[in-house]
């Protein structure tokens, strides 16, 4: 399926200490290029999600961040007071039978393993878990963006591909009569012009005419690159790479085609084609 390489994700999700949101954002890019604004503590998270990014997304610019919404706060100490009860009675015991020993530093006592608690401490857990998980929800949310827009270009390429066709089709049978058409306009204005030429010459400079105005192997291989182009967008993607370079390869051969048409119908149409092979281009450079 086309994928666009355009498109805007975000996700919320709820936790005991507030929730996290996720801002994911794709652009045109020739490559994958991921960027992450990412709060401090979970910067260890960093290296995961690209990762992850990497086997669903094969090109586009990301930017992606994420906020954090606290609704208590991070830490709450407290004193276990059963500990530290059960660690006054230990050095009371210690000072009735070493006397020598001074009373406790409290610092040292708040110190001690155990006697100082981070209330909120668990809440937060299962924080990276969230934030994992939430992240993977809005990557799904932003391809399946990319997916629907990529369709609407699909069905856009689609149709100037069909336009393609008819216009190479039309130029055929324009074509066919050139050699007929180049004797007629050279027997005219050698007429007006009064000069009488060998037959036999005369012949051989409408065949020299007639091979260099001679597009059948540019119709051809426009015929040939847009059956090429409808391929790719009905197969597996990614397809952009692809597209482009058959866009370029159709430009070239327009761009051959409108110099050596000598007849104005020819003309017309292969002019219509490099508006129409443009577009394409404009397109292309927005699919993954």
């Amino acid at each position: 399926m086309v994928q666009s390489m355009t498109a805007f994700a975000r996700h919320e999700i709820e936790a005991p200490w507030g929730s996290l949101v996720w801002e994911l954002r794709t652009v045109n890019h020739r490559f994958l290029e991921l960027s992450y604004n990412l709060p401090d503590n979970s910067r260890m998270l960093e290296q995961t999600l690209r990762d992850l990014t990497r086997s669903k997304l094969h090109r586009g610019k990301l930017d992606a961040t994420l906020r954090i919404n606290h609704t208590v706060r991070k830490t709450h100490l407290q004193i276990n007071r059963p500990a530290l009860l059960q660690l006054l009675a230990t050095l009371e015991q210690v000072r009735r039978d070493a006397p020598e020993f001074s009373q406790a530093n409290p610092m040292d006592l708040l110190n001690w393993p155990g006697i100082l608690e981070d209330r909120n401490a668990k809440l937060f857990d299962n924080f990276m878990e969230l934030a994992e998980e939430s992240y993977n929800t809005a990557m799904d949310e932003l391809i399946t963006a990319r997916k629907r827009e990529g369709t609407k270009l699909a069905g856009l390429v689609g149709a100037r591909l069909q336009n393609m066709d008819r216009l190479v089709g039309e130029l055929k049978p324009i074509i066919a009569p050139l050699s007929a058409a180049l004797s007629d306009r050279l027997h005219t204005r050698l007429e007006k012009l009064k000069v009488e030429v060998d037959p036999n010459r005369l012949e051989q400079e409408i065949a020299v005419l007639a091979q260099r105005a001679d597009v059948a192997e540019e119709l051809d291989r426009l015929a040939i690159h847009v059956a090429e182009a409808r391929i790719a967008l009905e197969n597996e993607g990614p397809h952009g790479r692809r597209l482009d370079f058959l866009t370029q390869e159709l430009n070239r051969e327009a761009n051959t085609l409108a110099s050596k048409s000598v007849l104005p119908e020819a003309s017309k149409r292969a002019v219509d084609l490099k508006v129409l092979i443009e577009q394409v281009r404009e397109q292309v450079q927005n699919i993954e």
